[in-house]
This record gives C-alpha cells, sequence and structure tokens, in this order.
C-alpha cells in the first residue's frame, strides 16, 4: 500500500501585504526543508476553484492561509474539516469564498482529503504591497513549526536542509525542485 499524499497549500494573494502569509510560509518551507516523496508543496494563490484537480488527489491537505477569526493580528487559528462550514458565512477574501466552494466540490466527486487550515489573524490586508507587515512576517516561523508537527504526527516528517544546500538552491535560477511540475 502506497503512503498517503499529503498536501501543503498556501493560499492567498502576495500583492496585498498579509493576503500572501500562506504562499509566503509555502515558499520558507519548500526552501528550508526536504520533504518525503509523498508530500507535495503547493502556491495555490488565488486559484480557488481551480486548485479542485490538485486537492481531489490529496489524502491530507494542510492548508496556509491568513484568517479574519475575530482575534488580534498575529494570533495564529488552527481549523479542523469540521469546523470549516462555520466559517463560511465568515469569508474574508475572494480565494476563501472559492478555496471553501472547491472543498465542497471535492465531496461531489468523492475525494475530500482530511483537512486542517493553519492561519494567522492578518493586521493588514487591504494595502497593495508585497511585503508582510512585521507583525505577520513574525509568524512566519511559528506557523512553519505548526505544518512540520502536522505532517510529523502524520509519520513523514520533513528534514531541514544544510546552510549549503539552501545557499545551492538560491544560486539555481531555473532548476526545478521535487514540487515542480513541467506542462506542456
Amino acid at each position: 500500500m502506497s503512503p498517503p499524499h499529503i498536501m501543503i497549500l498556501g493560499i492567498g494573494c502576495i500583492l496585498y501585504r498579509d493576503e500572501g502569509f500562506g504562499v509566503r510560509v509555502v515558499e520558507r518551507l519548500g526552501r528550508e526543508y526536504r520533504f518525503p516523496d509523498n508530500v507535495s508543496l503547493i502556491d495555490g494563490g488565488v486559484l480557488g476553484v481551480n486548485l479542485l484537480g490538485y486537492m481531489a488527489n490529496a489524502d491530507r491537505l494542510i492548508v496556509v492561509d491568513c484568517i479574519r477569526n475575530q482575534g488580534k493580528p498575529g494570533d495564529i487559528h488552527r481549523l479542523e474539516q469540521h469546523e470549516l462550514p462555520e466559517r463560511i458565512l465568515a469569508k474574508n477574501s475572494l480565494h476563501q469564498v472559492d478555496f471553501l466552494e472547491a472543498l465542497t466540490l471535492c465531496t461531489a466527486i468523492e475525494k475530500v482529503p482530511q483537512t486542517v487550515v493553519i492561519g494567522v489573524e492578518p493586521e493588514d490586508i487591504e494595502t497593495l504591497c508585497t511585503e508582510l507587515t512585521p507583525t505577520i512576517e513574525a509568524r512566519i516561523e511559528p506557523v512553519m513549526g505548526l505544518v512540520l508537527s502536522e505532517i510529523e504526527r502524520l509519520g513523514y516528517p520533513a528534514s531541514p536542509k544544510s546552510e549549503a544546500e539552501i545557499r545551492a538552491d538560491a544560486s539555481c535560477i531555473g532548476c526545478m525542485d521535487q514540487n515542480d511540475t513541467i506542462t506542456d
């Protein structure tokens, strides 16, 4: 029996400050860690419903995003799959609407991955800027730790890359890593 496909999906729009939090976390994870073959990192951006094909192929889905959950900026939230329907009425952005619809559509094709959403309460999702606010930038490492704990709990831990590997990856413009795909 093959191991379960675990997908770590970062969603959000990097053009609106803290809205890009999930994408930034996935970028850092990919830059700093090696993952088993059954674990994939996906920059889902704002693709929403277009992620359905990817999501339906996962057995386990770990979503990273910014989440307005009536807390203060920087609060970290972890939502289990059964808590997500309650959040549908409190959608924060168009990409979350589309993400929730894609997850709902997985039910229609009878391929719903076990899902957990890990996110941070944003400070600013309206300013056009590619930099995270300092408050939210400081939450990247703690959220990375939560994501790494999730996959370790599932039995497929990541291993940190050495400084030399990180430098080599950074200098290899145009190189492909384990999560890149080629399409025609």
